[in-house]
């Protein structure tokens, strides 16, 4: 089953609380913030909550080595803002902070396209990629890293991802410890996680109305139907997700996760579990880059 671009009024989604669980293969919990775990006016924030541990799954089929440390990762890509605040605890620990610890996060832009990935086709009717009139570099955009906090927290500034031909809109993430910054990447180090975000169905159809997304026609996948997603809320990557302005869904959105590790597993989601698609084939639109 897919959904149609049309209008829905947007509910804010809290986060699932789920206590207990034990460690699953990757040693990875994906939670959402409580409601309470939101920015005040001074900036602090409270604690959240440890809840059931997951799997990791696939890296999928459009992960780059070698992306930049950097809070902004648009490049200049037009769409929705995005602000992503996600939290590393160390699920065997008691949930106490991961300083030091790398996330990466990549997505693909409004129509679907991946940096590096240009010219494979994103489904339905969208315009090549080159025509959003951007300079973004097309090896690196919506691509990036954060080094967590001393309250293992990390901060990116993004903007709401498209959809591609079998997926529903999610974005990549991985969890790395044991690395350095060198040369503006992060280097060395294991992957603790590898996992994926994703939106509720009635943000991301009112979302798709608005230009560029709109552009983009066609049929997406809902979280039902997805590979991967696979209904557990919260503790399956559904971040939560609050408007900047609840009457305006183009003003962008704030979205919050914790992830909770076990800095002694490794998973780097290759060959792992949870689906995530093949690259979409077909024909490239017309004039899409070639590179």
């Amino acid at each position: 089953m897919t959904g149609n671009h049309k209008d829905t009024s947007i509910t804010r989604r809290r986060a699932l609380i789920v206590g207990g669980g034990t460690a699953a293969a990757g040693g990875l919990a994906l939670a959402g913030y409580q409601a309470a775990y939101a920015e005040t006016g001074t900036g602090a924030s409270t604690a959240a909550a440890c809840m059931t541990l997951m799997t990791s799954v696939t890296e999928g089929p459009y992960y780059l080595d070698g992306a930049l440390v950097r809070k902004n990762i648009t490049e200049g890509k037009s769409g929705v803002p995005l602000t992503l605040r996600l939290t590393v605890v160390d699920a065997t620990d008691g949930c106490t902070p991961v300083p030091g610890a790398a996330v990466e996060i990549w997505h693909c832009d409004a129509w679907g396209y991946y940096s590096g990935y240009t010219t494979a086709n994103p489904g339905g009717s969208a315009p090549a990629e080159s025509e959003d009139g951007s300079t973004a570099n097309d090896a690196t955009y919506l691509r990036g890293y954060q080094i967590a906090n001393a309250n293992g927290v990390v901060k990116f500034e993004t903007i709401f991802p498209g959809w591609y031909t079998p997926r529903t809109c999610h974005i990549h993430v991985k969890v790395h410890t044991g690395g350095t910054k060198e040369d503006g990447t992060y280097e060395g180090g294991k992957v603790n996680h590898t996992g994926q975000l994703f939106f509720a169905d009635e943000t991301a159809q009112q979302i798709f109305t608005l230009d560029p997304y709109a552009r983009h026609s066609g049929s997406y996948t809902l979280l039902a139907d997805d590979m991967v997603y696979d209904g557990g809320g919260a503790a399956s990557g559904l971040l939560t997700l609050d408007p900047v302005h609840k009457k305006d869904p183009s003003k962008g959105y704030k979205g919050y996760l914790t992830l909770g590790i076990d800095p002694d597993a490794e998973n780097t989601g290759a060959g792992s579990g949870g689906g995530g698609g093949t690259p979409p084939t077909g024909t490239p639109p017309t004039d899409a880059p070639a590179s």
